[in-house]
């Protein structure tokens, strides 16, 4: 009997450095030797997937990841200063005059630009994780995910350069600017496709693993408008996220907990809980994504000569 294997697709959630949980959902499906044959990213989990499908292990991936946090580049950038605005607990009051500063700064930088991040680190950072090649030369077919501000469309790279389509994705609103195609602004895929779960299926895959990885609904008090708009916002990708995970055959839930999307320094935690989530769930991937029958050949001719058997000759 012939068997016909599943064509197993990969969709990576969005959700700023939680998504570094994806690493360990990785490195799984790579030492339980599960073959992924498309990876679909959104925002951070264009990132990843992208660096992945080029042809970085995820144990270099872990490596990278490492060597980056522990730069100068990234201990001096924008993104560990935003990281150190939100750290929870009791802090000091020098930490809490210069969070004070920051904050300052980052409204101003608000009102000025579409960005309040820089575009130049971030650059950097994609350059870092993602190779100056095309979409079709990755060792994985690959998609990014991104959302036109302009027409409200989501955009689904499959082809051109591999670092514009994961810079597109990874636009975080507000903090980066938007990426300028042509007439369109595109941004992080997120807005409109938290998880890219349909994407994978649109793609051709018969079989989904998706990994969320966004902070759902929290319960922290709602005092001011900036609480009031958060909350808005993580209702409504809660209702999107339900939708794309009803795509799924497999959902990974890693407990990446309510960190703020810049929380990079707790990587090692997160890739650990990718793992964690993904081991607890091998066991339906493999019972699931067992490959199907495929009809003999054998059988298949012995079908088509029956079916001309039973046809009636023309008329004469």
């Amino acid at each position: 009997m012939f068997w016909k294997k599943k064509r197993i697709g990969l969709a990576l959630g969005g959700g700023g450095a939680r998504g570094l949980a994806h690493i360990g959902v990785l490195r799984v499906l790579e030492r339980e030797g599960i073959p992924i044959d498309l990876v679909v990213g959104t925002s951070i989990g264009a990132l990843v997937g992208g660096a992945y499908s080029s042809g970085i292990s995820a144990e270099e991936l872990v490596k990278k990841v490492d060597a980056y946090l522990n730069s100068t580049e990234f201990q001096s950038s924008a993104i560990k200063a935003f990281e150190s605005a939100y750290i929870k607990g009791e802090a000091g009051l020098t930490h809490k005059i210069q969070t004070y500063l920051r904050n300052t700064f980052y409204v101003i930088q608000a009102m000025l630009k579409p960005g309040i991040l820089s575009n130049e680190e971030f650059e950097a950072t994609i350059n870092y994780f993602i190779p100056d090649i095309q979409i079709e030369e990755t060792r994985i077919p690959f998609r990014a995910v991104a959302t036109d501000l302009v027409s409200g469309e989501e955009i689904i790279f499959h082809q051109g350069s591999l670092r514009q389509a994961v810079t597109a994705s990874c636009s975080v609103p507000g903090a980066f600017a938007p990426l300028k195609e042509g007439g369109r602004l595109l941004s992080d895929g997120g807005i409109i496709c938290i998880v890219p779960s349909s994407v994978a299926r649109q793609a051709g895959a018969d079989f989904v693993i998706s990994v969320a990885v966004d902070r759902g609904i929290g319960s922290e008090e709602l005092r001011t408008v900036v609480d009031v708009y958060q909350r808005v916002n993580e209702i409504m990708g809660e209702r999107l996220k339900d939708y794309e995970l009803a795509e799924a055959d497999v959902v990974i839930l890693p407990e990446v907990g309510d960190l703020h999307w810049s929380s990079f320094s707790q990587a090692m935690n997160l890739i650990d809980e990718g793992e964690k989530a993904t081991r607890e769930r091998l066991d339906d991937i493999r019972r699931l994504s067992r490959i199907t029958p495929k009809a003999p050949v054998s059988r298949l001719l012995m079908n088509a000569i029956s079916n001309l058997r039973t046809k009636k000759s023309p008329v004469s």
